[in-house]
């Protein structure tokens, strides 16, 4: 009896078992049919790009230093004064005209007389007398002992006679005696002897002149 059981049992097992391998045994694949290409779809991988480099600043050259500066020139030597010729401190300024005038009305002649005068140069004025503000006036005062030599050094030489003192002119033509009308007093190149009327004018090297009427 214990055998006739036994068996039962694995006749029940063999038939369980066969069972259950049949129905897991696997399915066949379905077949594609020929000249049929058989597409599989790839899944397409995202392209991670690097990301691109940061442009690089063009470097700004340095600006140029300066130049040095240029070493400064020596002052120039200041050109000496002509001679003073006896006159003495303070020298005249430039001459700034020459005034003229009748000083003798005689009855055979005339006699002009003429003045340099300097400036505007109030400080030279003041320092040479003349205390009322004035800006132009001789080089001299009356009665100085140098007024000559001064005068003769903002005036010049005579062309003609070649005496310190202005060239004087009648009517644009040089004094030479009576025939002209007119001549050079003997010792005083600024003074003049007049025998004729006629514009008259005294005048100085750099060409700076007076001028008088005379009526006679």
């Amino acid at each position: 009896m214990k055998r006739t059981a036994c068996a039962a049992v694995l006749g029940t097992l063999f038939l369980t078992g066969c069972h259950t391998i049949t129905e897991e045994l696997p399915t066949q694949p379905t077949k594609t049919p020929a000249g049929v290409v058989l597409t599989v779809p790839i899944p397409s991988i995202p392209v991670v790009k690097s990301p691109a480099p940061a442009p690089t600043a063009t470097p700004v050259p340095p600006a140029p230093a300066p130049p040095p500066a240029p070493a400064p020139e020596p002052a120039p030597t200041p050109t000496p004064p002509p001679s003073a010729g006896g006159c003495g401190t303070p020298v005249p300024p430039e001459l700034a005209r020459i005034n003229s005038k009748v000083h003798i009305r005689g009855a055979s002649r005339w006699t002009l007389d003429s003045t340099p005068i300097v400036g505007p140069d109030g400080d030279f004025c003041r320092k040479i007398g003349y205390t009322d503000g004035r800006l132009f006036c001789p080089v001299r005062a009356e009665g100085a002992p140098d007024r000559v030599a001064c005068e003769t050094y903002v005036v010049g030489r005579a062309k003609d006679t070649g005496r310190p003192g202005p060239t004087w002119y009648r009517d644009g033509r040089l004094c030479t005696g009576v025939a002209s009308g007119c001549e050079n007093h003997e010792d005083n190149q600024f003074a003049l002897y007049v025998y004729a009327g006629g514009v008259y004018q005294p005048c100085a090297s750099n060409g700076i002149c007076g001028q008088v009427i005379a009526d006679r």
